[in-house]
C-alpha cells in the first residue's frame, strides 16, 4: 500500500484524538485572543476557551457560517496580522459579497502536503504527469492541486479549464496520466475526444481526481468508461483550506477526512442537532492547524455521512461518504426534498440519454412543478417520433418512481444543454420564495 505520510495516515486513533484534543484547544484560544468576532460569539454563547476539556466539548462551540464571512468581509475573520498574510484566495461573489479567505507561509505548506497525500491516495507519484484542469485565479481548486503535485514531485501541466480540444491536444502530447478537473468537465472532455477522433487507447491517462461538485456513481461508471480510467472524488471547499480536506482510497469506499488537520461533525440540518456515526446530515468542520483563518465548526451545507468502519487500506482516518448535495442546493417540491444527484442517479440508467440535464422548478397558483430537461444521444435523436416518446414516457417513470412526485420530462437534442469547464449549474429555480 502507498503512502504519502504512513504514520499521519494510519496513527493509532486514541494518539489521533490526542492530538486534536490538542489542536483544538490551541486553535480556540487563539480565535478567542485574535479574531474579535469569534470572541464575541463565545461570549453571547457563555463559553471560554478553558470550557474545552475534552473532543467533545466542541459542541458547546457557536457555528460559523457564510454569513459570519460576509459580515466581516473582508479580512475580519483573519488571525494573524496581513503582514503575514502570504495569499488571498475568494468566491466569485456572484450573490453579494466574495468570501475572502488568507493563508499564512505555514497554511500553504501544511495545504501541499494535503494534497501530496490526496494525489498518493489516488495513485499519483513523482512519475506522474498531472493536468490540471480546476480554474487557476481567485478559485482554490487550481493552485491548492497543483503546489500538491510539485510538493509530490510529479510533473504539472497548468493547463486550467477552457480551450477543451487543446486540452485533449496536450493530454496525447504530453503524456498526461493523470487529470484533475470537475466530473462535469472531465465528460465533456471525453466527448471532444470523440470528435477529434481520439480513442482513450491514444492517451497515457490513468486517474482522474474529480471534485468541486457532487457527482453520482453513475456518473463515476459513465467517467470510467468514456475514459478507460480509475475516478476518485476529492473534496474540499475554501473556507477550510481548499481541496485536499478528503478523498478516496484505492477502494473507493468514502473520502478519508485528514482528522489530523481537522475535526468533522455531522447535524441535522434543520435542529442543528449532533448526530451519531453512520446517520446522514450536514457536515460541520473545524480547524485544527490553519493559522490565518481558522473556522470554528463551520457548516458546510454539505451533507454526507461519516463512518468509523475500518477501511482495508489500513488509513485510520474517519471517512464520509459522497457527498448527496448541498442542503442549500436542494430544492423542495410539493414537500419532497430533491437532489440533482437523485436525478442523475436515474437519467445514466437509461440508454440513450446524454449525461447532461437541467432541473427547471416553478410554481404555478399555488402548486410547485418540477421540469426535467434530458439531452438524448444524436442516434435517439435523429429517430422517429415515436421512439422519442416512448423514451420519454420511460424517463418520466423513473424520475417519479425515484423522487415521489410528478415530473414533466423535456427531451432536448444533442448539445443544446451549456457545457461547464467548472462547476455544473444543475438547477434553475423560478419560484419567488
Amino acid at each position: 500500500m502507498t503512502y504519502w505520510d504512513r504514520e499521519k495516515e494510519c496513527i493509532n486513533r486514541e494518539h489521533l484524538q490526542d492530538l486534536q484534543l490538542r489542536r483544538l484547544k490551541e486553535t480556540v484560544y487563539r480565535v478567542y485572543a485574535f479574531v474579535p468576532a469569534y470572541k464575541e460569539k463565545f461570549d453571547q454563547a457563555g463559553i471560554k476557551p478553558d470550557d474545552i476539556n475534552k473532543l467533545e466539548d466542541v459542541h458547546k462551540l457557536p457555528f460559523t457560517t457564510k454569513a459570519d464571512l460576509r459580515n466581516n468581509y473582508p479580512f475580519n475573520l483573519f488571525a494573524i496580522p496581513m503582514s503575514d498574510v502570504v495569499r488571498i484566495h475568494s468566491s466569485s461573489g456572484t450573490t453579494g459579497k466574495p468570501t475572502v479567505v488568507g493563508y499564512s507561509r505555514k497554511d500553504l505548506d501544511t495545504w501541499s502536503e494535503l494534497m501530496a497525500r490526496a494525489l498518493t491516495s489516488a495513485g499519483a507519484d513523482r512519475y506522474s504527469v498531472i493536468q490540471n484542469s480546476y480554474g487557476y485565479g481567485l478559485f482554490t481548486g487550481g493552485l491548492g492541486v497543483h503546489y500538491g503535485a510539485e510538493k509530490l514531485g510529479a510533473s504539472v501541466i497548468p493547463s486550467s479549464g477552457g480551450n477543451t480540444k487543446r486540452q485533449v491536444m496536450l493530454m496525447q502530447d504530453f503524456g498526461t496520466t493523470v487529470l484533475t478537473c470537475t466530473p462535469s468537465y472531465a465528460l465533456f472532455m471525453a466527448e471532444v475526444m470523440g470528435e477529434m477522433g481520439i480513442t482513450p487507447q491514444d492517451l497515457k491517462l490513468k486517474a482522474g481526481i474529480f471534485g468541486a461538485e457532487p457527482w453520482s456513481e453513475d456518473m463515476r461508471a459513465k467517467i470510467e468508461e468514456a475514459l478507460q480510467i480509475q475516478a476518485f472524488d476529492i473534496y474540499g471547499l475554501s473556507e477550510i483550506i481548499g481541496p485536499g480536506v478528503a478523498i478516496e482510497c484505492k477502494y473507493k469506499n468514502g473520502l478519508h477526512i485528514a482528522e489530523d488537520h481537522f475535526l468533522a461533525e455531522i447535524i441535522d440540518p434543520v435542529t442543528e442537532e449532533v448526530l451519531p456515526y453512520g446517520t446522514p446530515g450536514e457536515l460541520v468542520i473545524t480547524t485544527l492547524t490553519k493559522e490565518a483563518l481558522p473556522m470554528i465548526r463551520y457548516r458546510t451545507r454539505d451533507l454526507t455521512t461519516l463512518t468509523m468502519e475500518p477501511c482495508a487500506c489500513g488509513r485510520t482516518h474517519v471517512r464520509m461518504q459522497k457527498v448527496l448535495g448541498r442542503s442549500d442546493d436542494m430544492v423542495i417540491i410539493r414537500g419532497v426534498n430533491v437532489f440533482p444527484s437523485m436525478v442523475e442517479s436515474v437519467l445514466l440508467k437509461i440508454k440513450g440519454v446524454s449525461p447532461y440535464y437541467l432541473l427547471v422548478v416553478d410554481r404555478k397558483g399555488n402548486l410547485d412543478f418540477l421540469e426535467v430537461h434530458v439531452e438524448v444521444s444524436e442516434e435517439i435523436f435523429s429517430d422517429e417520433i415515436r421512439k422519442l416518446e416512448e423514451l420519454g414516457a420511460l424517463i418520466t417513470k423513473e424520475l417519479e418512481s425515484a423522487l415521489g412526485i410528478s415530473v414533466k420530462v423535456r427531451l432536448v437534442e444533442p448539445k443544446s444543454i451549456e457545457r461547464s469547464e467548472g462547476k455544473a449549474k444543475r438547477v434553475i429555480d423560478k419560484r419567488k420564495i
